[in-house]
C-alpha cells in the first residue's frame, strides 16, 4: 500500500517522523473501519446517482471497499502511521487496488465531515449495544428484588441506621436509577442521529450532491442544516460522556455498598467466588475487587467528560485538530461502561444474601423509633411532640443498654398516657416495613407492584431497542 500522504501536493519535504507519530490517530480510530467503509460506499452511490462519477467507478469502489473490509476483519490489513488515520489508510489501499476510481471517492467530501459521519454512525451502534447490557442489568436487579420482597435490612441515612426496609427496596432504587440512564441513552441516540456528510471541510461543496440520499441509505433521520456546525459539533459525544458519567456514578454507589455489605463488619452478602479475589499474603481474604475497580474507573470516565469539555471550550469554528482528542476518551468510556454493566449483572445474580444477618441487624437497633412516633400521631399527638417523647424513650433505652421493645409498658406510660400494650407490635421491624404502604414505600406489596411495573418498563425498552437496531 502506498504511504504517500494524500494531502502532500503543496509540501516540498517529508513530515518529521515525530510529527507523524504525534499527528496520527490510526492506533485508536481504526476501530471506526466498519463505519468508514459503509459511509464511503453510501457516498459513492450518491456520487454516481447525481452523475459526478460513473456507475462503473461506483461499482469498483464498492467492490474494493468490501475487499478491504474483509482484509481488516481477517487481520490482514497493514495500518500505517504515516497515513495518519483510518480514512487515509482505507483510501490509499482502495486507490492501490482500483486506481483512478479510488481517487475519485473523496470528491465533495473532507476528512472533517467524513470523521464526523463515522463517529455518528459508531455512536448509534454502540448505543444499541449498551442498551442491551443496560436492560440485562435492570432485569438482574428485578430478579433479586423479586426474590427478596420480605428480606429485612436496615435502611441508612448518613451511613447510620435509619429505618427498616427490605433488600428488594434497595435493589429497586438502583433499578430506577438505571431506568433514568436508559432514558438519557435514548437522548444520546437522538443527538447522534444527524447526518453530517456533505458539509465538506467547512462550507459544503459546489458540486450537485444529494445529502438526503446518503442519510436515507445510512438510516439517519436528520441532516445537519449548517456545514460549520456539522463538522465542529461534538455535543453528541459530550451527551454520551455525560450519560456514562451518571451511569458509572450509579454503579459506583452500588459498588461502595457491595464493598460494605460484603465486609465482616456488615456480613449482609457474600460474593460468589467467581467474582472475588484473594490475597497473595493473607490466606483468609476474599476481596471485592470488581466493585472496587468499577468504583475506581468511575473517576476515569468523569475525566474523559471534563477533558472533552475543556478541549471544546475555546475552539473557534469550524474544524480544528484539537477535535481529534474526542476519540480516545470516548472509546475508553464506551469500553468501561460495557464491561462494568456486563460484569455487574453476573455478579449481582450470583451474590448470596445473608437474610439472617440482615434481620438480626434490624432487630437490634433503634431504627423503629419513627414508627413509635407515628404510633403516637395516630393516637392524636402532634408529630413534633411525639418526636420529643420517643427521643426520650430512645435516650432511656440507650442509658439502660436496652432496645425500645425491652422497655416496659409502665415506663412508656410515664412518658405518655397514650401508649398502650399494642405499641410492641408497631416496634417489630417486619410490621414497621409492612405498614409503610405509602406510594414508593418499602411495604412488600408495594415492591411487588413495582417489580411488575419494572418488568413492563423493560419490555417497552426492548421495543425501543429493536426499533433503533433497524436504524443503524
Amino acid at each position: 500500500m502506498s504511504k504517500t500522504k494524500l494531502w502532500g501536493g503543496r509540501f516540498s519535504k517529508d513530515t518529521n517522523a515525530l510529527v507523524d507519530a504525534f499527528n496520527a490517530s490510526i492506533d485508536y480510530d481504526k476501530r471506526l473501519y466498519h463505519e468508514d467503509i459503509r459511509g464511503s460506499i453510501a457516498h459513492a452511490h450518491m456520487l454516481a446517482k447525481v452523475g459526478i462519477i460513473s456507475q462503473e467507478d461506483a461499482a469498483a469502489i464498492e467492490k474494493g471497499l468490501k475487499e478491504i473490509l474483509a482484509e481488516i476483519q481477517a487481520g490482514k490489513f497493514d495500518f500505517s502511521t504515516q497515513l495518519e488515520d483510518i480514512h487515509m489508510n482505507i483510501e490509499a489501499a482502495l486507490t492501490d487496488k482500483i486506481g483512478d476510481a479510488g481517487a475519485r471517492l473523496h470528491t465533495a467530501r473532507s476528512r472533517n465531515d467524513q470523521v464526523a459521519l463515522d463517529m455518528h454512525m459508531y455512536m448509534k451502534r454502540e448505543v444499541t449495544e449498551i442498551m442491551d447490557l443496560l436492560i440485562a442489568f435492570e432485569e438482574a436487579l428485578l430478579t433479586m428484588a423479586e426474590k427478596h420482597l420480605k428480606t429485612l435490612m436496615p435502611g441508612y441515612t448518613h451511613l447510620q441506621r435509619a429505618q427498616p426496609i427490605t433488600f428488594a427496596h434497595h435493589m429497586l432504587a438502583y433499578f430506577n436509577m438505571l431506568r433514568r440512564d436508559f432514558r438519557r441513552l435514548q437522548g444520546v441516540w437522538d443527538g447522534a442521529d444527524i447526518m453530517p456528510l456533505g458539509a465538506g471541510a467547512v462550507a459544503g461543496t459546489t458540486l450537485p450532491i444529494d445529502r438526503f440520499q446518503v442519510a436515507e441509505e445510512l438510516h439517519f433521520s436528520q441532516v445537519y442544516g449548517n456545514s460549520m456546525d456539522a463538522v465542529s459539533d461534538r455535543d453528541y459525544v459530550l451527551e454520551f460522556l455525560s450519560f456514562a458519567s451518571l451511569l458509572m456514578m450509579h454503579l459506583s454507589r452500588l459498588s461502595e455498598e457491595m464493598c460494605l455489605w460484603s465486609s465482616t463488619e456488615f456480613g449482609f452478602i457474600e460474593l460468589d467466588d467467581a467474582f472475588a479475589t484473594g490475597s497473595s499474603m493473607m490466606p483468609q481474604k476474599k476481596n471485592p475487587d470488581i466493585s472496587e475497580l468499577v468504583r475506581g474507573k468511575t473517576g476515569r470516565v468523569y475525566g474523559h467528560l471534563t477533558a472533552l469539555l475543556t478541549t471544546l471550550k475555546g475552539l473557534p469554528l469550524a474544524y480544528n485538530k484539537d477535535l481529534q482528542e474526542d476519540k480516545e476518551g470516548f472509546f475508553d468510556a464506551i469500553d468501561t461502561v460495557k464491561f462494568s454493566l456486563q460484569v455487574y449483572r453476573d455478579m449481582i445474580l450470583s451474590t448470596k444474601v445473608n437474610k439472617e444477618r440482615m434481620a438480626e441487624a434490624v432487630h437490634k437497633d433503634y431504627s423503629n423509633a419513627t414508627d413509635l412516633a407515628d404510633y403516637l400521631v395516630r393516637k392524636g399527638m402532634p408529630f413534633r411532640k411525639a418526636h420529643a417523647v420517643v427521643g426520650k424513650a430512645v435516650a432511656k433505652a440507650i442509658a439502660e443498654h436496652k432496645l425500645l421493645g425491652q422497655l416496659t409498658l409502665e415506663e412508656y406510660k410515664e412518658m405518655s398516657p397514650l401508649f398502650e400494650k399494642d405499641l410492641l407490635e408497631c416496634l417489630k421491624p417486619e410490621n414497621c416495613v409492612a405498614a409503610r404502604t405509602s406510594y414508593g414505600g418499602p411495604a412488600p406489596q408495594n415492591n411487588a407492584k413495582q417489580v411488575e411495573l419494572g418488568k413492563e418498563a423493560v419490555e417497552e425498552q426492548k421495543k425501543v431497542l429493536e426499533e433503533l437496531k433497524k436504524r443503524i
